[in-house]
């Protein structure tokens, strides 16, 4: 599925700071970051993750980064442990779940459309991206995880997304993983 020996050769790498792995819906994103932070555990790396699924809605596909900001980012650039309240979904709708709190690490790792944009750019000790396929394939994928009814849902959300990415130029900052297939 991924390349395993440059995952391994990323994660000796990978010790403290903040990486990003980014990309469009439906490219594996979620499944190469629960990859590399157990590729991290094996290797004893303090790492802890977290989903911009926890933030985002369909009717707000990004504009919640400075809640992730300022319970996550802030608490990390501290020291200091997570709080904040993910998304949880109860038919189709959004509502703010019971509040986690993840125990600081020196690794952080933010998974999720829009996680390496600019305005976090320069605070990145890595920022990957997921290609993931063509559009079709990545919305096939989407279905089958979320359900057909989500079917025009994830298509609005690619449409978003395609004009984010041109715009934030978000791909061309990030460094590709190589050799992603989905099988």
């Amino acid at each position: 599925m991924f390349d395993q020996s440059w995952m391994d050769a990323v994660a000796r790498q990978l010790k403290s700071g903040i990486v990003a792995i980014d990309g469009p819906s439906g490219a594996g994103k979620s499944t190469f970051a629960d990859a590399l932070v157990g590729k991290l555990e094996e290797l004893k790396t303090r790492v802890v993750l977290i989903r911009t699924d926890d933030f985002a809605t369909w009717g707000d596909p990004v504009g919640w980064w400075p809640e992730l900001e300022e319970e996550v980012l802030r608490s990390y650039w501290r020291g200091h442990d997570f709080r904040y309240h993910p998304r949880v979904w109860r038919d189709g709708t959004p509502e703010l779940g019971p509040r986690v709190w993840l125990r600081w690490e020196p690794l952080l790792i933010i998974e999720g459309v829009s996680s390496a944009r600019m305005p976090v750019r320069r605070h990145l000790k890595r920022a990957l991206w997921l290609d993931g396929g063509t559009e079709e394939q990545r919305l096939e994928r989407g279905v089958a995880r979320d359900g057909e009814e989500q079917r025009e849902n994830l298509r609005r959300w690619q449409d978003f997304e395609r004009g984010w990415f041109a715009v934030d130029r978000t791909r061309d900052f990030c460094e590709v993983v190589p050799e992603y297939v989905n099988r």
